[in-house]
């Protein structure tokens, strides 16, 4: 049990280092995304989903006019 939960930490953690590094977030306050822990990782991920979805959003209305 113990392991099957390491496993599925560890897989999260992966995804989201995956998904920062692909919007370009490599390390902040000298400290590489894989020296984060868990509850950081989230934390900065839904910061930028939420920042990129605002801009598209607002992108979005600027194009149509509103």
């Amino acid at each position: 049990m113990k392991n099957k939960l390491r496993n599925a930490v560890q897989q999260k953690r992966q995804h989201l280092i995956d998904e920062l590094l692909k919007i370009g977030v490599f390390k902040k306050n000298n400290m590489h995304l894989y020296e984060w822990p868990l509850s950081d990782l989230e934390k900065e991920y839904n910061e930028w989903k939420h920042m990129i979805w605002i801009e598209s959003n607002t992108s979005v209305g600027r194009i149509n006019g509103k």
